[in-house]
C-alpha cells in the first residue's frame, strides 16, 4: 500500500506556511524541523514560507493568503490543540491531527488514561504535586521511576529516580516545566519507536526502528545534539514483535482520533517482551536526528515526498462553511 502520493500537484496547494520556533521550551528543536521541511517543500516547487508565531500574529496567515500550514511547532502552543484552534477560526487547514486529538496526545496523563481504557499496555503511573508525593510514588510503583512534565516533550524536565533521596529534585524540575508532574513505572527493556501516517482505517504504520543510547540515556542532549545514540531501522527484532508493536501504535493514534502523522515511543520489557506504549508525538521531530524520515526512508520514502505527502494531507475538523450553513438552514 502506497503511505504517501508522491503525485501531488503543488500548485494546486497553494501558498504554504511553515510554523516553525513558537514559544515552548522545544523552539530550537522546532526551529531546526521546520527549516528542513521547508527547504524540501521549496525544493519540490512548493510556494512554502517561514512563519514563526512567537515573531508574528496567527492573523497574519489570513491576510497573506495562506492557504494551508505544515505545523513543525513542538511542545506547548504548537502540538497541543492551541494553534489548531486558531486555525480553525481562521478557516486555514494545517497538518496533523485536530484540536482535541492534539490536545489530549500532549497530555501524557490524559493519554495513559484512555489507552488504559481502551486496553492499551501502559506503564502504571501516578499524578503527584509535591516531593512528598513523589516519594510515595516511588514506593508505590518500585525503582527506578521517571518523573516527567505532564505535557512537555523531548524529555526536557525528565529525571529517572532510583531513590528516595532523588524525588524532591526530580519533583521540581518537573515542576518548572508543568504543574502537573508525572511519575512513571520504569520499563527495563529495548527503547523503541513508531510512526504513523494516514487516518481512521487508513491508518499504517511504518518500520519499527530501535534505539540504543548511551548507557540508556535518550535524553535530549542524545537526541538532538550527538552522534553516539545508534538508530537501527530495520529494527533488528523478531518479524512477530515488530509486527505487534506496530499494531500497537496504530490502535494507540486511533484510539486519540489522531490524523495526518505521528509517532508512538515504546518499551519492550525484557524479563517477557511484553511491549508499553509511553506516548505519542502528534508533531514529530524533522531534524537531521528525527525519526519519522528515518523510518520513512526504510519504506523508500524520501524526506522531500514525506513533507510534501504530509502538506497534502492538511485540513479542518470541520469543513470551512459547514458551521454557517447549519445556522442559516
Amino acid at each position: 500500500m502506497t503511505l504517501i502520493d508522491s503525485n501531488v500537484d503543488v500548485k494546486a496547494l497553494g501558498k504554504v506556511a511553515v510554523l516553525m520556533g513558537g514559544a515552548s521550551a522545544e523552539r530550537e528543536v522546532s526551529l531546526m524541523s521546520g527549516s528542513g521541511v521547508l527547504q524540501a517543500l521549496r525544493s519540490r516547487g512548493v510556494d512554502a514560507h517561514a512563519f514563526d508565531p512567537a515573531q508574528s500574529d496567527l492573523g497574519d496567515l489570513k491576510r497573506d493568503g495562506y492557504a494551508r500550514c505544515f505545523i513543525a511547532l513542538h511542545g506547548r502552543h504548537g502540538e497541543d490543540g492551541t494553534v489548531q484552534g486558531a486555525l480553525e477560526l481562521l478557516g486555514i487547514p494545517y497538518t496533523g491531527p485536530g484540536v482535541m486529538a492534539s490536545s489530549i496526545a500532549m497530555d501524557k496523563i490524559m493519554t495513559k488514561r484512555i489507552w488504559r481504557f481502551e486496553g492499551l499496555p501502559t506503564p502504571d503511573w501516578r499524578l503527584v504535586s509535591s516531593a512528598e508525593q513523589t516519594v510515595q510514588a516511588l514506593l508505590a510503583l518500585g525503582a527506578p521511576m521517571i518523573v516527567k512534565p505532564s505535557r512537555e516533550g523531548s524529555t526536557i524536565g525528565l529525571t529517572k529516580v532510583t531513590s528516595p533521596a532523588q524525588c524532591e529534585q526530580a519533583y521540581l524540575l518537573a515542576s518548572k516545566y508543568d504543574p502537573e508532574v508525572l511519575c512513571e513505572q520504569f520499563i527495563e527493556g529495548d527503547e523503541t519507536t513508531c510512526p504513523v501516517l494516514g487516518e481512521g482505517a487508513g491508518a499504517h504504520a511504518l518500520p519499527v526502528i530501535r534505539i540504543v543510547a548511551p548507557e540508556g540515556n535518550y535524553d535530549y542532549q542524545n537526541k538532538y545534539f550527538t552522534d553516539v545514540t545508534q538508530y537501527h531501522c530495520p529494527s533488528g527484532l523478531p518479524e512477530a514483535e515488530e509486527r505487534e508493536i506496530q499494531r500497537l501504535v496504530v490502535q494507540a493514534f486511533r484510539a486519540l482520533g489522531c490524523r495526518g502523522w505521528g509517532r508512538a515511543d515504546i518499551m519492550i520489557r525484557a524479563s517477557d517482551r511484553q511491549p508499553f506504549l509511553l506516548e505519542i508525538n502528534t508533531s514529530p521531530g524533522m531534524t537531521g536526528h528525527s525519526l519519522v524520515p528515518m523510518s520513512a526512508r526504510a519504506s523508500g520514502i524520501s524526506y522531500e515526498d514525506l513533507c510534501v505527502g504530509v502538506l497534502a494531507t492538511a485540513t479542518l475538523d470541520t469543513p470551512p462553511g459547514a458551521t454557517l450553513g447549519a445556522l442559516s438552514a
